[in-house]
């Protein structure tokens, strides 16, 4: 009995991959036994797998839920604090732990070096199995079985570590403009550097950190480390204009951490989840708090002239000149009304003015253009 219970708990560290999963890889033009590389998202609670396919980029292969993750949005500072960490680590094969209490497991590789800069303190921050969080990325038992697997494949086809991104949320220029005023966002704007270096470059960047700040490593190529500031600038460019424009500003507040939808949904169902931690905390994950709120800014005038000039125009389908039974004041007197013809914003005073001093009597605007006017 404790023989057959020992081999079944050795036989989970082999599984395989699943037949649909090796079909995605194939699809994407990769292998179980590429090097692979591990993106996680707090707000969102999911974790993405990109292999490395033939063409030397990695690329986008399966999204998991997470079924918990705790804290807040932030990095972690100390032990205890209960936080889910944020930033990019390192997981070599001996992080890798096949006789997890919860599980399997694999260590992330807190603190890194940039979390010693800091004095942040804590140890064993794992990708395990259930559904109970403490600072960890929990994930029930079948999803970390299948994260475990493609891990423990690419490390069969030779790699010798992985890294392991986590972010706040999806480091878009959206996010980055409503997060804009929370105390973490300088350290967030490092976290962007690395992630859009990724994006630009489809490779795992090379991550050091000077003077407690990360950094990462030029491209060789300087054909390719200019797609890397192209992006930067683009990003930072959407971020002003998103700010400019009026984006509200908000700060993300969780009672303790928060679980993904998937999870929920199977939760309210009634389907049991096993240990989930700090259950009731869930209904106050993901709140958010607007610290500025959004503003619009207002229409354009060059549109409203642009509607005024097209309106009066005499080959307009909607103008005064195809009304029935309209005669326009230009075709009885076109040598005065002529010279009125200009652009709205020369026509309109000068319309006004001639009808005031009787020279001739336009027709009276309709309710549509008056709207359009007064916009």
């Amino acid at each position: 009995m404790l023989a057959a219970q020992a081999s079944a708990e050795t036989g989970k560290a082999f599984a395989p991959i699943p037949a649909a999963t090796l079909a995605l890889m194939q699809a994407r033009g990769t292998t179980a036994q590429a090097p692979v590389l591990f993106r996680a998202y707090k707000k969102e609670s999911e974790i993405e797998v990109w292999k490395r396919a033939a063409s030397g980029r990695f690329v986008h292969v399966k999204t998991f839920p997470i079924c918990r993750w705790s804290g807040q949005l932030g990095p972690k500072r100390k032990t205890g604090d209960r936080q889910t960490p944020e930033g990019f680590y390192t997981v070599p094969q001996r992080q890798m732990n096949p006789n997890s209490s919860y599980y399997l497991s694999f260590d992330v590789g807190y603190p890194n070096a940039y979390d010693r800069a800091h004095g942040s303190t804590g140890s064993a921050v794992m990708v395990h199995g259930v559904c109970s969080s403490m600072g960890c990325f929990a994930m029930t038992d079948a999803v970390v079985g299948e994260i475990y697997a493609i891990a423990r494949d690419a490390f069969g086809g030779g790699q010798t570590a992985f890294q392991f991104q986590s972010y706040p949320f999806r480091m878009t220029a959206l996010n980055m403009a409503r997060h804009r005023t929370d105390p973490n966002i300088d350290f967030w704007r490092q976290l962007k550097a690395g992630s859009d270096r990724f994006e630009a470059l489809g490779e795992e960047p090379v991550v050091t950190v000077a003077d407690g700040r990360y950094a990462f490593a030029p491209a060789k190529d300087p054909a390719r480390e200019a797609l890397v500031r192209t992006r930067r600038a683009e990003e930072e460019a959407r971020i002003a204009s998103l700010v400019d424009d009026g984006s509200a500003a908000v700060r993300t507040t969780y009672s303790d951490g928060g679980q993904h939808a998937f999870w929920a949904a199977l939760a309210a169902k009634g389907v049991p989840l096993g240990d989930v931690s700090r259950p009731e905390a869930l209904a106050y994950a993901g709140q958010e708090v607007v610290v500025i709120a959004a503003r619009h800014r207002p229409a354009p005038v060059q549109v409203a002239q642009a509607v005024w000039s097209r309106w009066i125009a005499p080959d307009s389908a909607f103008g005064l000149t195809r009304m029935p039974g309209f005669v326009p004041a230009y075709e009885t007197a076109p040598a005065r009304f002529a010279p009125l013809l200009t652009a709205y914003a020369d026509t309109l005073p000068r319309l006004i003015r001639a009808s005031l001093s009787g020279i001739v009597s336009p027709p009276a605007v309709p309710p549509a253009v008056e709207i359009v006017a007064q916009r």
